[in-house]
């Protein structure tokens, strides 16, 4: 395999998440919750589950706790591209962390220019403080609600296997980095780094490491 981006199927439609109910989120106890991260993919399954959306990312607001927000955008799972247009953008607002890719910032608004596309989630964003654009081979770039700018460079791999999984590779390593204390740079230098690791292996996470594994990627490979 030479492009890495093998063709994805979905089956969802009538799945659990799809009946999930909005008044279940009610029902959730977050008092030990230190952050929460939320997928446009579970906002794009029905009509129920696009509630149950709205009312989670209400009560994580409302509990003081930090969001962020990947769009993954599927488009199979939408009724149309307007409507996957406009319901993500709106979800994006309400979060403190977004992490969209430069292919989904050119459907969601238009540009594939890093620094637009942050402008548009901060300008728009009610809660938005941080926005971080994962710009591929390049790595990542991130603007703050402050206007500071910081750019974190990419991993070079020899051979691209299977390019699904690398974003959510990326908000892996991005989040867990964020819940140890570690600056946005350190945590997007870990996102860069499993989302290296992940394109290398054929599947979502297979190549997803452990920390021994990833200390070791990030001091041979470097960044």
């Amino acid at each position: 395999m030479t492009t890495g981006d093998p063709s994805t199927y979905y089956y969802r439609r009538n799945s659990a998440a799809a009946n999930y109910q909005g008044d279940q989120i009610e029902k959730i106890d977050l008092s030990d919750v230190k952050l929460a991260h939320l997928s446009g993919i579970f906002a794009a399954l029905s009509d129920k589950s696009l509630t149950a959306f709205k009312r989670l990312n209400q009560r994580l607001i409302e509990a003081n706790i930090l969001t962020t927000f990947d769009p993954n955008l599927r488009p199979a799972l939408w009724n149309t591209q307007a409507e996957m247009i406009r319901v993500t953008n709106e979800l994006a607002k309400h979060s403190q962390v977004i992490l969209p890719g430069v292919n989904e910032g050119e459907v969601l608004m238009g540009s594939r220019d890093p620094e637009e596309i942050a402008d548009f989630y901060l300008d728009q964003g009610v809660e938005t403080q941080v926005v971080v654009v994962k710009t591929g081979t390049a790595g990542a770039f991130i603007k703050t609600k402050a206007g500071r700018i910081i750019r974190v460079p990419g991993f070079h791999v020899d051979q691209v296997v299977d390019t699904v999984g690398a974003g959510d590779g990326f908000a892996v390593g991005l989040i867990t980095a964020l819940l140890e204390g570690k600056s946005l740079v350190d945590a997007a230098k870990r996102g860069n780094a499993i989302g290296a690791l992940a394109v290398q292996s054929p599947g979502d996470n297979d190549g997803y490491p452990t920390p021994e594994q990833l200390e070791r990627f990030i001091n041979n490979v470097g960044g």
